[in-house]
């Protein structure tokens, strides 16, 4: 371990981490049909053991920039990593459909504690020019895990009890927890920080609501739900009345005029497209495969590896040429491929060969691996270092809301449409899914596409703010030298 540079320790101590969340995460999206017959419990009911660590993570985020500051992003980290073990632990040992429940909550609450602070601590660890490759490595766990996460869960189900969907982040979680004990530094507290109440009152109302809704709509029944548009609505009120008080008060709970700068409001809507079109194809692929073609949940699982194995070595490829040549080329040909990718996903038959499905799919993790870390890097490096903890925390808020309207709107488009094509068109089933699946494709490729000047834009910005810093770093030599 000695021969490791610290900084780069820093990194494995939060990939451990963050891993082992989103890995845990996304293994219990196909458990959902088990778990409804373990506790003899419905859909809705059984759906909540999803839905609640996505409200709870999303609740608890916006809280980590004031927390880290009053407490030490160190401790924070640990802290979340220990309370989502704790939760796994206890998920484990669930003796209702309640108690799983409750204990996923605990989970949320540790992730939502966690993932803003990877990308604060490896940007504190990083100088400026190093950033980029170090988050392509962290970025690895963010992309790979939601692709083998429902394989690795499918085989557990087969092969063993659910109780080992919980156990099995033991290993890497506790790993994580000794290597960030040992290897994160120790920061410094903000002093007479104050808590911004009315803000933390407002944007967990907003955010939770929001969040809540968009986890309870599957079909379009409950898009038409009152209780959901009441939610919407309260959500969207709540936001607005938390911008508001954000923009008023001395010390807001996240610090609003980081989208001053124009780099980091770019970043956010690459990011947000990447989620949902990563998500998107998440769900519509296992349909296609298995729904479509009549395969199996295994080589569904298998069509997403390459496409996570690809994205990983394209992280990295894609950090080194944003510390070289910053991020125009890098984003902007990742939403290029990307889009391109997932369009051609949109034109399948049912004489498509798996194999060129598999193909099309490992190009999307390519333009997401250009595209996704690069931007979040270079829109977290034009803000302020201070900032930096309240800037990833509003980041992986969007992120997740994005995620889960990228999920819903599929979701319910491939309902809506696959039922028109059915009864109007005299089709099998089968055609009408590919239908409204191709269609589901195609829309996501439009937002890739027209996505593709935020890239561009990206990179300009990225240009003056670098002129700037040579422009301030050459102002300072003469004064340096002269004292």
């Amino acid at each position: 371990m000695t021969k490791i540079p610290q900084k780069w320790l820093v990194v494995i101590s939060v990939l451990l981490g963050t891993f082992t969340i989103i890995l845990n995460n996304s293994m219990l999206n196909p458990a959902v049909p088990h778990l409804m017959n373990v506790f003899d419990a419905g859909a809705v009911a059984t759906g909540w053991v999803i839905t609640i660590f996505m409200v709870t993570m999303g609740m608890t985020m916006p809280l980590t920039g004031y927390l880290s500051d009053k407490y030490g992003k160190k401790q924070l980290f640990i802290t979340g990593l220990a309370l989502f073990l704790l939760g796994s632990v206890l998920g484990a040992f669930s003796w209702s459909l309640s108690s799983l429940i409750v204990f996923r909550g605990v989970q949320g609450i540790g992730g939502g504690m966690m993932m803003p602070l990877s990308l604060a601590l490896i940007f504190q660890a990083f100088p400026r020019k190093e950033r980029g490759l170090a988050m392509g490595i962290w970025g690895i766990a963010a992309m790979m895990a939601p692709t083998i996460g429902p394989t690795l869960g499918g085989f557990i189900i087969e092969l063993s009890t659910w109780q080992w969907l919980f156990l099995c982040n033991l290993p890497t979680g506790i790993l994580g927890l000794v290597f960030s004990a040992v290897f994160l530094k120790q920061t410094e507290k903000v002093p007479d920080i104050r808590f911004d109440r009315w803000g933390f009152v407002t944007v967990t109302l907003g955010v939770g609501s929001m969040l809540f809704a968009l986890g309870r709509m599957s079909e379009l029944a409950q898009l038409y739900n009152p209780v959901n548009l009441l939610l919407i609505v309260f959500g969207l009120a709540a936001l607005v009345v938390f911008v508001k008080i954000e923009l008023r008060v001395e010390q807001p709970l996240l610090d609003l005029s980081v989208f001053r700068a124009k780099a980091y409001t770019f970043s956010v809507w690459v990011s947000m497209i990447s989620s949902m079109s990563l998500f998107g194809g998440i769900f519509l692929l296992p349909l296609l495969i298995q729904n479509v073609y009549g395969l199996d949940a295994i080589m569904t699982g298998i069509a997403f590896l390459p496409a996570a194995l690809f994205a990983g070595i394209f992280m990295t490829i894609g950090g080194k040429l944003l510390d070289k040549r910053g991020p125009a080329l890098t984003v902007t040909s990742g939403l290029t491929i990307m889009a391109l990718g997932t369009a051609a996903l949109g034109f399948m038959t049912l004489e498509t060969s798996i194999w060129l499905i598999i193909g099309l799919n490992a190009i999307r993790g390519i333009g997401m691996g250009l595209s996704q870390m690069p931007a979040t890097t270079a829109g977290m490096n034009a803000i302020p270092e201070k900032f930096v903890s309240r800037g990833s925390a509003m980041n992986n808020v969007f992120r997740q809301m994005s995620s889960a309207l990228g999920i819903v709107f599929v979701s319910i488009y491939f309902e809506v449409r696959r039922g028109q094509i059915f009864a109007t068109n005299g089709s099998s089933i089968e055609e009408a899914s590919l239908t409204a699946i191709n269609e589901g494709f195609l829309i996501i490729a439009f937002l890739c596409f027209i996505s593709i000047p935020a890239g561009i834009l990206l990179g300009r910005e990225h240009k003056k703010q670098e002129a700037l810093l040579e422009k301030e770093a050459a102002e300072d030599e003469p004064q340096a030298s002269s004292q």
